[in-house]
């Protein structure tokens, strides 16, 4: 990894350029790497955890909502919690992380286990986004939280801008397909109940079931219309007081 270079990218130079390269490791290299050396023995999962960026990524999720936050409420003075809750999540999620990573060109600094690799991880949006936030935790922990801020809202400044500004489409099936996909594959089905209404105008009726489970329903004059009014329906229901 060419560290200069992509310091270089981000603005910030690290004391420490261990953490930066333990932020741009996927835990596919530490696995691969472990076997090959025969290091690992009993301490497998200890040893891995150390080197990958899983606990960075921790830390800058937390980080990255934290500033979020704060640059919306000092932003918009006169604006509910209900709506900086809204507005803060078109903001904090895994599609605008990636797209900042791949302006930064993230992908091309990672250290990726050989599948991984072969499998298109240095384009995978979840790779890209927790990288991303593994990168805004190690920053944290070399400069401190000035230098975490001032990144934030110099990368993010026009996701900012377009959220705060009504220009960022929220994204409801993909949203929720992030959360209910966090910690593992979830299986998501949206189910057409009914349509009602003469051909050419009909309105769709949808259900959103994950893992057999109902999660909300929706409709719509489309069916991608109802769609989204169902995974709206599944994050405003319940899902998103969690997870939002």
């Amino acid at each position: 990894m060419n560290s200069e270079e992509f310091q270089e990218k981000i603005r910030y130079r690290f004391k420490d350029r261990s953490l930066l390269e333990q932020a741009l490791t996927h835990s596919s290299f530490c696995r691969e790497s472990c076997r090959a050396a025969d290091k690992c023995g009993a301490y497998g999962v200890f040893a891995e955890n150390k080197k990958n960026n899983e606990r960075l990524e921790f830390l800058g999720d937390a980080l990255f909502d934290a500033v979020i936050s704060d640059v919306l409420y000092n932003r918009m003075a006169d604006v509910d919690e209900g709506q900086l809750t809204r507005l803060r999540a078109l903001i904090v999620c895994e599609s605008s992380l990636a797209e900042a990573a791949r302006r930064l060109d993230v992908g091309r600094f990672l250290n990726l286990g050989k599948g991984e690799e072969r499998s298109g991880g240095r384009r995978r949006t979840s790779i890209l986004a927790d990288a991303m936030e593994a990168v805004i935790g190690a920053m944290y922990i070399d400069g401190g939280f000035s230098q975490v801020q001032d990144f934030i809202r110099r990368e993010f400044g026009k996701t900012i801008d377009d959220a705060v500004e009504g220009r960022l489409f929220y994204d409801y099936k993909t949203r929720i397909q992030e959360i209910l996909q966090k910690n593992g594959n979830a299986d998501i089905n949206y189910v057409l109940d009914r349509t009602s209404g003469p051909d050419h105008d009909k309105t769709f009726y949808v259900s959103l079931i994950a893992d057999g489970k109902l999660l909300g329903r929706g409709m719509g004059k489309s069916k991608k219309e109802a769609e989204q009014h169902a995974a709206r329906d599944a994050i405003t229901g319940g899902i998103g007081q969690n997870v939002l």
